[in-house]
């Protein structure tokens, strides 16, 4: 296994002596040959030996990665702008852990478009790349984002416009198998299920409705008038109302977000930014024919650079995103951008036509660039109060339970079930005081002996906990090289719950804090400790833990309800003989509720699949037996 260049000087001046004085694109690697940063260069050799130079210079980010590349390759390109586009590519490919600059602040909302399907979802998410949306996978690279927008509110009233002026797709799964659903009466939807509309007509709707995020809400209108114009030539009235309708629409967005600029006709975008002592608050105004008609926002680690540096790597993760016709024809900047000749040229030929990078110094485009510096900095102050309340509660925390560390990780933990019925229980999971959504586990409880009528929660808890920490129990874990250890672990309950979960966990108590907080007087018990601590509730560490033992509550509580409902809606289906598991889960998924399997005739419940002209005769005949 190869040793830190840093630690073997030799080797380093070998490597850095195969790099060339051309532009290309370099890998940073550690021993394991995972890639550590990706970056692009004029000067390969140059730009790489910078860093070995006075890695503390580079501040602590960079630095720390300094000390662990072990390798260094690289790849050649004939322009510095070609480079930049490879960069753009390669980071969206591996995803390197340096290279993330934008924090992943799920506080602002996306709109993503799912062309990656034969018929387009439109949706709102707050997360990029989803790993699962209802039944479907949307983390296809043909799948395309907007934003992330700072107005949820307004961006929420948008698209619900839109959705009134066009026929969209309104659900991911039919509602029935063989018709569509009231959307379709109401002309909400164009009959997506049925395959009414084709694909190809379908997604020139939603070209339409993407120009509207793209900002190019006045190009769609003239198309729109110019095919209204047409229609009533053709005598096709309807269309033609049709059409008035929707222009009518667009043309109310953004009636109160007039900007006054001196060329009302040029496409600009204009940046700006607030710095704070950790985070750097940056905002992107969206400008098209004088309209304001979108605000974005990134939020940047504060020492990852000079604000030209964070600016200038704003501006080339968004752009790299975005389709070409996005791109307009000016951008404002708050301040100089170290390579700006490199992003000018990028741009122009992503593009197509000149695009220009411009300081203003005065007069309206000046104020403008002021404009969105005062909105950074209103949104630096609201990201820097929420992050000061937790890093509050975090050291509260820490100090009450004795932490040498501040807890990085902590999980909570909550049963749910009525009478022991459906009992189901829930794995809650703040990283950093924040919830991370990604890490969330619903559980089933598996023990014969919790069912209705009994219920059993000391039992259930000490099996999800079994269950979560088997490899350690069972020694085929390192709990000091594992990435999901948690530093604190959190019992909804008592002195009763946290006894159960001590004697599964009592080999690992050395290793990791437990706790149990009870509702009633917010009490937070601790292992082998008759008393609770000394405690004040409104203390900013135990709100931090009651945020916790919420959270995980809602979770299993939705769970729970979700598993009762299955429950119930199959109650009826376990009374037909011959009816199983597997043909309820297909009867369920084609019609969705027993009201509809109830409303079916005989021959569309043998339509469903391993349901049989004698089965659905059954199924109908037990839905309609006072009838008979």
């Amino acid at each position: 296994m190869l040793q830190p260049l840093i630690q073997d000087r030799d080797r380093l001046e070998q490597v850095l002596r195969q790099l060339p004085l051309a532009p290309g694109v370099y890998f940073l690697k550690d021993k394991t040959d995972q890639i550590l940063y990706i970056g692009k260069s004029k000067r390969l050799r140059s730009r790489v030996r910078s860093y070995f130079r006075e890695p503390a210079q580079l501040g602590p980010r960079l630095e720390l990665m300094v000390y662990q590349v072990a390798d260094i390759e690289f790849i050649v390109t004939d322009t510095e702008a070609e480079a930049l586009a490879l960069e753009a590519n390669l980071i969206k490919q591996h995803q390197p852990h340096f290279n993330v600059l934008l924090k992943d602040d799920k506080k602002y909302p996306y709109v993503c478009i799912t062309w990656s399907e034969p018929y387009p979802r439109i949706f709102i998410t707050r997360k990029r790349q989803l790993g699962n949306i209802g039944d479907t996978r949307s983390d296809s690279p043909k799948d395309r984002y907007y934003g992330p927008y700072v107005d949820s509110f307004r961006l929420r009233q948008t698209l619900a416009l839109v959705k009134r002026l066009f026929p969209l797709r309104q659900r991911p799964r039919p509602l029935f198998k063989d018709r569509p659903c009231l959307n379709y009466d109401m002309g909400r939807c164009p009959g997506v299920c049925q395959a009414l509309i084709s694909p190809q007509e379908y997604r020139q709707t939603l070209h339409r409705v993407a120009m509207i995020f793209q900002g190019r809400t006045g190009e769609l209108v003239a198309q729109l008038q110019a095919q209204m114009a047409q229609a009533a030539a053709d005598l096709n009235f309807e269309l033609a109302a049709r059409l008035r309708d929707q222009i009518r629409g667009l043309e109310h967005l953004g009636v109160d977000q007039k900007v006054s600029l001196p060329d009302d006709t040029v496409s600009r975008d204009a940046i700006a930014l607030a710095l704070g002592d950790r985070h750097a608050a940056i905002q992107l105004f969206q400008i098209r024919a004088g309209r304001l008609v979108g605000r974005l926002a990134f939020v940047a680690d504060a020492q990852s650079g000079s604000v030209g540096t964070i600016l200038q790597r704003v501006l080339e993760e968004h752009y790299a995103q975005v389709d070409d016709v996005e791109i307009p024809s000016e951008i404002l900047l708050q301040h100089p951008l170290p390579e700006a000749a490199l992003l000018r040229t990028y741009l122009s030929e992503k593009k197509g036509r000149a695009v220009t990078l411009t300081v203003p110094q005065r007069q309206a485009k000046a104020e403008l660039i002021a404009m969105v510096q005062r909105n950074a900095e209103l949104e630096l102050a609201r990201i820097q109060q929420a992050s000061d309340r937790t890093q509050t509660a975090l050291e509260d925390l820490a100090q009450l339970l004795g932490l040498d560390t501040l807890p990085h990780r902590i999980e909570g933990y909550d049963i749910s079930h009525i009478q022991g019925s459906d009992a189901v229980a829930s794995r809650v999971v703040f990283i950093d005081g924040l919830p991370a959504k990604q890490h969330y586990r619903h559980y089933n409880i598996h023990n014969p002996e919790v069912k209705l009528g009994h219920s059993d929660d000391f039992a259930s808890l000490a099996e999800i906990l079994r269950r979560r920490f088997a490899p350690y129990l069972e020694g085929k874990g390192d709990p000091l090289e594992a990435d999901d250890w948690p530093d604190v672990i959190l019992i909804d309950g008592g002195k009763g719950q946290l006894s159960a979960v001590v004697q599964v966990l009592e080999p690992l108590l050395g290793d990791l804090t437990l706790l149990s907080l009870a509702k009633q007087r917010e009490e937070i018990f601790l292992p082998h400790h008759r008393q609770p601590l000394l405690t004040d509730p409104e203390q900013p560490g135990v709100q931090l833990l009651r945020r916790v033992r919420d959270e995980a509550h809602r979770f299993a509580l939705n769970f729970h309800r979700q598993k009762r409902a299955q429950r119930q809606r199959r109650s009826h289906l376990d009374q037909i003989p011959g009816l199983g598991y597997q043909r309820q889960k297909e009867l369920l998924a084609t019609f969705r509720s027993i009201d509809y399997i109830r409303m079916a005739t005989p021959e569309q419940l043998a339509q469903v699949h391993g349901v049989g002209p004698r089965l659905a005769e059954k199924i109908y005949r037990y839905f309609h037996a006072d009838t008979d």
